[in-house]
């Protein structure tokens, strides 16, 4: 008889370990912490780059019934805006690791490879693509901003990224913790 940190369904994210659910978590949070390090170089460079603020005030008028705005930087700020769009970044960041392991198995985990992580980071673009942007008033897409194309591209690239980071991450992790 298994366990409570046995894994049962090893091929989804059906019942996993606790130290599995903590692998899932800290390989988010680390590519995060790699998408943020390639935002920060960005900016460096002088090209403009999310402010997370902003998502936090999306967050907010979304609580208060308002999930669409003509333009999100000109919507009322919303007390704590910062530190909750931060927060909203990062435990995306753990969601799109979990759907990575849902789509891949835990197996992933233990043995990640490069590939399906880069697949989901570029997968995971459609969420400012259609969700994001739209609801911050840049339409699909960017299409409502002065350089659709160049935005676009440059989620595409963030967003895989991303997709490193999730690579990077697992594999520290399987150097690290056998």
């Amino acid at each position: 008889m298994p366990s409570n940190d046995d894994v049962i369904n090893r091929k989804g994210m059906g019942m996993v370990s606790t130290g599995e659910a903590v692998r899932v978590v800290l390989v988010g949070v680390g590519a995060t912490v790699v998408l943020d390090a390639w935002s920060m170089i960005l900016k460096g460079l002088g090209v403009p780059t999310l402010d997370y603020a902003l998502v936090g005030r999306w967050a907010g008028h979304l609580c208060r019934g308002r999930f669409a705005h003509a333009g999100i930087a000109k919507a009322a700020p919303i007390s704590g805006e910062s530190p909750l769009g931060w927060a909203i970044h990062y435990a995306v960041g753990v969601v799109f690791a979990a759907l990575l392991v849902g789509i891949y198995g835990v197996a992933w985990l233990h043995d990640p490879a490069w590939r399906p992580a880069l697949a989901v980071g570029v997968a995971t673009v459609m969420v400012p693509w259609f969700v994001m942007q739209p609801a911050m008033g840049a339409g699909i897409a960017s299409s409502r901003t002065p350089t659709p194309m160049k935005n676009r591209m440059r989620s595409l690239v963030t967003h895989a990224v991303f997709g490193g980071g999730l690579y990077l991450s697992a594999a520290l992790l399987k150097r690290v913790w056998a």
